[in-house]
């Protein structure tokens, strides 16, 4: 099968060879599988980790000793790392790139990058206009100046935030490990999953406690790429990375590797993938199990009688989430009150809201159609 527009997802550990260091041999052949498919009319995104490591390996060489494991290292060494070592990783992809006359363009990004609109339409124009001119953008996030609060935190989720930017049709994460593994009742993996068409709670236990030695993200976050490329409208795979030729396999369908991910029936229209993934939420409104009933199974709004708390601050139309009882995020949403005064009006009938604030401004807390489901493997 041809894909039109292809995002590619190489993780630390699939870049880096057996000491670490990054494996120069591994993207040349990176490139040469990307090449390939970009002559065969496909666009080629590769969103890539590697700085910080690559960082390192070089400040290593400048001291003459290693440095401390980055699990202990503060987020400013990070941060330094990734300055020295970005510049590094270009230079490995613009050479590897460079021997089979494709252009390669660097491009850095935060989470404000895809919770600010205008900032978002930018990114999106930019990153097409690289497609439009035959150009492969190698994204990472910008780990320079990222900080906590705006950091994606791993570049599978940078991956699927990429891929349903840019409407892509398949999403390709390169790991360390083969796909998703089954596990028995003692926890080891068995039998490798093959196909996933849904991403129900058998699927998200089968991720849990798995990592990776150098990378940020283990199998959870790939399920959370999974669940915002599948709702896009992307077909996603987990492979690994160091399979011969494993790119042409999958763009091709010949042989049938890793873990595929389908997309679902129907995929979130832009807007609700930009407040289910890209903005971040200000607080959180814990509602009951009948509120969450009706807003899962029926589509319904959230009214005052199902809200039993409200957690953080917010103003009207700001994003929150909506968790159930056990306290699980299962939806997020704008909401028409501020935190106190859905604090104010929690448990009560709409009839009653005016009565009790001096004021109405909607029947509903969050209203249908500013309400987009998600799932929290917390």
């Amino acid at each position: 099968m041809d894909y039109r527009r292809v995002v590619i997802k190489v993780g630390t550990s699939t870049l880096t060879d057996e000491t670490g260091a990054l494996d120069r041999v591994y993207i040349a052949s990176l490139a040469m599988q990307c090449a390939a498919e970009h002559r065969s009319g496909s666009d080629m995104v590769l969103v890539s980790s590697g700085a910080i490591r690559a960082g390192t390996e070089q400040w290593e060489n400048y001291v003459g000793q290693p440095a401390a494991p980055l699990s202990r290292a503060t987020i400013p060494f990070k941060q330094a790392m990734a300055a020295i070592g970005q510049p590094l990783l270009m230079q490995a992809y613009l050479a590897a790139f460079g021997a089979y006359d494709l252009p390669v363009a660097q491009v850095l990004l935060t989470r404000e990058d895809f919770g600010e609109r205008h900032r978002f339409l930018h990114a999106r124009n930019t990153l097409q206009q690289l497609l439009k001119m035959g150009v492969v953008p190698v994204i990472n996030e910008n780990d320079t100046v990222a900080t906590e609060e705006i950091r994606f935190g791993d570049n599978d989720t940078l991956a699927a935030m990429v891929a349903s930017l840019l409407d892509a049709d398949l999403l390709i994460l390169l790991s360390d490990v083969e796909g998703l593994y089954e596990r028995d009742e003692r926890g080891r993996y068995t039998r490798l999953v093959r196909e996933v068409h849904r991403l129900d709670e058998s699927i998200w236990r089968m991720a849990q406690g798995s990592g990776s030695r150098v990378g940020t993200g283990g199998m959870i976050t790939k399920l959370q790429a999974a669940q915002i490329a599948t709702t896009s409208g992307v077909t996603m795979v987990i492979a690994h990375g160091r399979h011969e030729g494993i790119i042409h396999h999958i763009c091709r369908g010949r042989d049938f590797v890793g873990t595929v991910f389908h997309p679902q029936p129907r995929k979130l229209c832009h807007r609700k993938r930009w407040l289910a993934y890209g903005l971040p939420a200000s607080g959180a409104i814990m509602v009951n199990e009948g509120a969450k009933q009706r807003i899962v199974a029926d589509g319904k709004s959230l009214l005052p009688a199902g809200v039993l708390s409200c957690e953080g601050h917010f103003l009207p139309q700001q994003v929150v989430e909506l968790r159930d009882e056990s306290g699980r995020v299962f939806a997020r949403g704008f909401t028409n009150y501020s935190s106190e005064e859905v604090a104010r009006i929690a448990g009560c009938q709409t009839a009653q809201i005016e009565q009790r604030l001096g004021f109405k401004r909607a029947d509903e807390i969050i209203h249908r159609d500013n309400l987009v489901l998600v799932y929290s493997a917390s």
